[in-house]
């Protein structure tokens, strides 16, 4: 069984409640029906029930009936939600009217469920950028507990299993923040090591990258890297993480043994994380496209809930296994 199917398989096991917002998006629709029928996740749809019946039948799909339909103009919880958004918002000046108006649309509607208590994660980004699905949960949902700031990771499937675990790796941040201080770099290799437990089934071995291996080097944007490495082993001393080092120390075992004896990281990363978006977004694709790797994700990490962001031109595959990741950050998260 390979890694999807397992997370998948923990999907199926562990039902959670994941809410699409996009309802009424022809690819986000057949995903809920195929997500449906393989049982891997309780699914809510925001709309109108009767034209989100119309759609699915007009696209043969049969499974669309087993979804909870939730219109929020008719929704007997919706003024409670209201109420909520005022409560969290009141000193940013959100009256009631304010809120009621944000609650017809989806997305604000869906992130306030997940808030309330009434869904467990959150797909969208089918038809929606990346802003508009992320505003929301950022005023509402949050960050989780001692983390400031959301990030990106990826799994990294391998065609030569000699690197990370049998050829799986988890890069981050690749997708969200352009530069993160020492601070916030020790809360994306925290967030990415939740992740690649959660996610990707590992133990994770990180390690903070640079251009310079245990002090070969010395300039600012290393000590960046040393700091954050220092940072996180006080955030979460429970795990393995190990830098400044640079990529070919971290993932080559000779390599490793020779530039940081005595590391038990070096040689043996299965995570990467790296200093700046530029480095994290040019190096997963370059990986991919030049090694010939699988890059799943964007998967987003640090929220106080799960909530995935998909690209515009995703396919309906890319839905259905997003969904199931959300699931085992939701299963990940409750557990903790």
């Amino acid at each position: 069984m390979n890694l999807i199917e397992q997370i998948k398989e923990n999907a199926r096991n562990n039902r959670q409640r994941i809410v699409l917002p996009e309802s009424y998006e022809e690819r986000t629709l057949q995903a809920a029906d195929a997500i449906l029928n393989e049982g891997l996740a309780d699914i809510i749809l925001i709309g109108r029930p009767e034209d989100i019946h119309k759609q699915a039948a007009g696209l043969g799909l049969k499974n669309i009936a087993k979804a909870t339909l939730v219109d929020p103009a008719t929704y007997e919880k919706s003024g409670a939600y209201a109420d909520m958004m005022v409560e969290l918002r009141k000193s940013k000046g959100l009256t009631k009217d304010d809120a009621i108006k944000l609650l017809a649309n989806p997305l604000y509607f869906a992130t306030v469920m997940i808030k309330f208590g009434d869904a467990d994660g959150e797909v969208a980004g089918a038809d929606n950028a990346t802003g508009d699905v992320l505003r929301p949960a950022f005023q509402y949902v949050k960050t989780l507990p001692g983390i400031s700031v959301v990030s990106g990771a990826f799994l990294m499937f391998l065609k030569d299993k000699e690197y990370g675990d049998n050829g799986l790796m988890v890069f981050a941040d690749c997708a969200v923040h352009p530069n993160p201080t020492d601070r916030e770099l020790a809360e994306i290799a925290v967030a990415t090591a939740r992740t690649t437990r959660d996610i990707a089934k590992i133990e994770p071995r990180i390690a903070m990258l640079s251009f310079s291996t245990k002090g070969s080097a010395s300039h600012e944007m290393v000590d960046k890297v040393v700091s954050a490495t220092k940072i996180a082993r006080e955030m979460a001393p429970d795990i393995k993480i190990d830098g400044e080092l640079q990529a070919d120390a971290a993932i080559v075992a000779s390599i490793g043994l020779k530039k940081a004896p005595g590391s038990e990281i070096a040689g043996k990363a299965n995570v990467l994380i790296f200093p700046t978006l530029e480095c994290g977004n040019i190096s997963y694709k370059l990986v991919q496209r030049l090694a010939h790797a699988e890059a799943i994700g964007p998967v987003l990490q640090g929220m106080a809930a799960p909530i995935n962001d998909l690209s515009r031109g995703c396919s309906v595959g890319d839905i259905v296994d997003l969904v199931a990741i959300t699931a085992n950050q939701a299963i990940g998260s409750k557990k903790k």
